[in-house]
């Protein structure tokens, strides 16, 4: 990373670092807390927390000084399960002003990146965890979400490593409970197997209902979803895009 990138992730990041709050609203973590970060430290008497004016880097460990979190009030919340580089969750949050925009990404280098696409202000409604998703899907109330996106994981090819898979009954039916009735999961991958792989377990699951009536469906992009640097690539094949509806 460069000196700019790591300069970011020590003040930039702070601000837009998802603080999670089990059975929390998602929409409220887009609205700042009335003095600075939220806090960790209880109030010895009893009430409410107090807020710290210093707080750990959530990838490096080491104190950091925090400033107020950017936020405004959003109509809706989506999620984007590993953002990679973080063009596509830009782009939403850039189209979609009134949606508030959940980040998930366990790598340093793509959130750094993704931090350096700001110019001035950071966006309002964009939330990131540097860390796994499901921290964020359990944490959530039934109905919450309006969209999800998965976009190009990792296939991990080989047998033994198919249980890697976000894509897992179990996490369908997670998924399932967190997406309100007629929310929209997007799926993507270049590889074949993964995507065979998938439909068959959205196609099973009585939650989802796969919106392709024809080919085309899901052999083109829709307007509303951008590319990025990964598909671009082809690494594994023909991108597809897979749209399934919350029954």
């Amino acid at each position: 990373m460069s000196t700019h990138q790591e300069h970011l992730l020590e003040t930039l990041l702070p601000k837009l670092t998802l603080h999670i709050q089990n059975g929390a609203d998602p929409r409220s973590y887009f609205s700042p807390p009335p003095c600075g970060e939220v806090g960790e430290r209880s109030d010895p008497g009893g009430g409410p927390l107090t807020i710290a004016n210093t707080a750990p880097h959530p990838k490096f460990g080491k104190q950091i000084s925090t400033s107020p979190q950017v936020g405004g009030e959003v109509d809706n919340v989506w999620l984007e399960v590993g953002f990679g580089a973080g063009e596509h969750l830009h782009w939403q949050a850039q189209q979609n002003p009134r949606t508030g925009l959940i980040g998930a990404e366990p790598f340093v280098n793509g959130v750094a990146k993704l931090l350096s696409k700001f110019e001035g202000a950071p966006p309002h409604n964009i939330r990131l965890h540097m860390g796994d998703a499901r921290e964020i899907i359990d944490a959530l109330p039934d109905a919450s979400l309006g969209r999800v996106f998965i976009l190009f994981p990792d296939p991990w090819p080989k047998t033994r490593h198919h249980k890697r898979r976000f894509i897992q009954t179990e996490m369908l039916d997670s998924l399932a409970r967190v997406m309100k009735p007629g929310a929209e999961l997007r799926f993507g991958s270049d590889d074949a197997p993964l995507v065979e792989y998938t439909l068959e377990r959205l196609m099973a699951h009585p939650a989802f209902s796969w919106t392709a009536t024809r080919a085309i469906h899901w052999h083109s992009r829709p307007a509303d979803w951008p590319p990025t640097r990964y598909e671009a690539k082809q690494l594994h094949g023909v991108p597809a895009f897979l749209r399934f509806r919350r029954i």
